[in-house]
């Protein structure tokens, strides 16, 4: 077997490592003190949701962008753009009260959610002379998943300790100085990807996508105010998924589209796709849900565990642990059994964690036993779906596929975040409940870790019985043109 090694792209991954440190800051951070922040906006818990919704819709729109640029013009360059996006956005949020600027700020912060496919796409495209180049992009991919989720311990625990003892403003200043670092960090130590693809971008195939996520995300947001048996809700929702036909056909007959969508047909390649978008449901619809179930106090409302906001953020750090062992953890399995196999057993990890919340969900402990295990599969996928969407892909396409992994997770995770929120909201009963500020009923909170976990399930079928079995490894991956 041909020695796997690093050496040659050390400088690289050291420098994009710093950039996931902050990006996992950002992502761990806030987490413990969505509460605090919904009192201050004058907001109820319910609608923390708004945020995280918002900022995923964002992020589904330009994270395909972004990737296609990316490989068309370099993804430095793009990496540059999207860190100064985060940067000036982070800024904002410290120091405004008005929830409608809040929540424009906090959506335009997504822009980092493009930086670990770019990231990806990057490494994979200066591990071109290397052997078992599959393998060399997972490894680098461990270790930015495993700075990814130290920041986000880091910024959830500091975050968390914080909160409690200085005013807000002070305490949402530090990640937007952090964010400013990573800006000149990624602008003067990273280095361009070589042999970038050139070419015009598709601008009809963005708007017509672009008008999909739209009315789509903005049908449920409709449903979520109006509930769910009203008609114009549902008539956006479906619009918006029947403007993916004329996308489609436009796409089809381009010599290079915005997004190969042959790319959602191939046996390899669609399965992660899909994957992507059920794993989105959990990892980024569950975020605020998990925060203020911690938070509600049982012997006011019945349930919760009643944690202060540094509490809340040791459960955070616990489950980042595992995220990090998860993430490393992924190249070895898939070198002891094969990638396929390790993805399916990752999502039966996520799946299993979540359905343990049905029947144990009473005390910090089984909170965190729960975490863990959600944690170590949530890790593994983090790491290994934009490496397997790039091993892949045809050269061509690189940044695109990983990206596309990361804009149809947003997706999902924005559809969960609408969902999840209908469900908390609806479920509030009495005045007191609205008064506190509490996230909705205990059925609420059921329904979030029965989808997270069913969805999970779905996906560890699909990668376990559907996905070819050498999918994602070096003799699978390579330039050939996809069929449908």
């Amino acid at each position: 077997m041909t020695r796997i090694t690093l050496g040659a792209l050390t400088g690289v991954v050291g420098f994009l490592a710093f950039v996931e440190f902050t990006s996992g800051i950002i992502q761990g951070y806030y987490t413990p003190m969505l509460t605090d922040i919904a009192r201050a906006l004058g907001i109820h818990d319910a609608d923390v949701n708004w945020l995280e919704g918002a900022q995923l819709t964002f992020a589904a729109l330009v994270v395909p962008a972004l990737a296609k640029l990316g490989d068309m013009v370099g993804h430095k360059r793009m990496l540059v753009l999207s860190t100064g996006v985060t940067a000036a956005a982070s800024l904002v949020l410290p120091f405004t009260d008005s929830f409608a600027v809040f929540l424009i700020a906090w959506a335009l912060q997504g822009a980092y959610i493009v930086w670990l496919p770019l990231e990806i796409a990057l490494i994979w495209s200066r591990s071109a002379s290397m052997p078992d180049r599959p393998a060399v992009t997972a490894r680098a991919a461990g270790i930015l998943v495993a700075a990814l989720e130290a920041g986000a311990i880091s910024g959830a625990l500091i975050g968390g300790a914080l909160v409690d003892v200085l005013p807000l403003t002070v305490v949402l200043l530090i990640p937007a100085i952090a964010v400013v670092a990573c800006f000149f960090v990624v602008l003067f130590g990273v280095t361009e990807s070589p042999n970038p693809t050139g070419g015009r971008l598709d601008t009809v195939g963005l708007i017509l996508v672009s008008l999909s996520l739209v009315t789509f995300t903005g049908g449920l947001s409709f449903m979520r105010l109006n509930g769910v048996a009203d008609v114009l809700s549902w008539a956006l929702v479906i619009a918006g998924v029947l403007l993916l036909v004329p996308f489609a056909r436009w796409e089809l007959r381009q010599e290079d589209p915005f997004i190969d969508v042959r790319m959602f047909a191939s046996p390899a390649l669609g399965p992660v796709f899909l994957t992507a978008g059920l794993f989105g449901v959990s990892v980024l619809g569950a975020q605020a849900p998990l925060s203020t179930f911690a938070r509600t106090d049982p012997a006011v409302y019945g349930y919760g565990l009643g944690t202060s906001g540094f509490q809340t953020s040791l459960i955070i750090g616990i489950y980042l642990i595992g995220m990090i062992t998860g993430a490393l953890l992924y190249p070895v399995a898939a070198r002891l059994a094969s990638p396929r196999l390790a993805l399916g057993g990752a999502a039966s990890l996520v799946a299993l964690g979540f359905l343990l919340f049905l029947p144990f969900h009473d005390s910090y402990g089984q909170l965190v036993s729960n975490m863990v295990i959600v944690g170590l599969g949530s890790g593994a996928l983090v790491a290994a779906l934009p490496a397997a969407a790039a091993a892949a892909a045809p050269a061509s396409q690189t940044g695109i596929a990983t990206g596309l992994t990361n804009s149809v997770k947003t997706v999902g995770g924005a559809i969960a975040s609408c969902v999840f929120g209908i469900a908390l909201f609806h479920g509030a009963t009495g005045a007191g409940v609205a008064a506190e500020g509490t996230a909705g009923s205990f059925s609420g909170y059921l329904t979030v870790w029965t989808v997270c976990g069913v969805t999970a399930l779905v996906s560890a079928v699909l990668l376990l019985v559907v996905v070819p079995k050498d999918a994602f490894t070096q003799h699978a991956a390579g330039d050939a043109p996809l069929v449908v």
